[in-house]
């Protein structure tokens, strides 16, 4: 059991390691947006964009629902707000390190 839950999140952060998907569940933390939306939003290609919630969408990190010739995108777990904010503090915390690092080299 261990092994498989292991193997999901493996998978997940997968699904995470790419900057435009990072950006494009920024984006949606938001608010529901479509693809021209994101697009305007993002200045990416349409088609990058397609391509990026492809991925999101077969991992289940995002769903689309039709609406008349649109499909309207969020994040399929509001949790996910949470893990991008956690995930921002840790390289906060990184910074902090290196500028720490940085400070007691000169100093040397």
């Amino acid at each position: 059991m261990n092994r498989e839950i292991q193997q999901f999140k493996a998978e997940f952060f997968k699904a995470l390691a790419h900057p435009l998907r990072i950006r494009i569940l920024e984006v949606l933390c938001e608010g529901d947006k479509n693809v021209n939306e994101l697009q305007a939003i993002l200045g990416t290609e349409g088609s990058a964009v397609s391509q990026q919630l492809a991925v999101l969408r077969n991992k289940n990190v995002v769903s689309g629902t039709k609406e008349g010739t649109s499909v309207i995108y969020s994040l399929r777990d509001p949790l996910i707000k949470d893990l991008l904010k956690v995930a921002k503090q840790i390289f906060d915390n990184h910074l902090v390190d290196a500028i720490s690092l940085l400070e007691n080299i000169r100093n040397e």
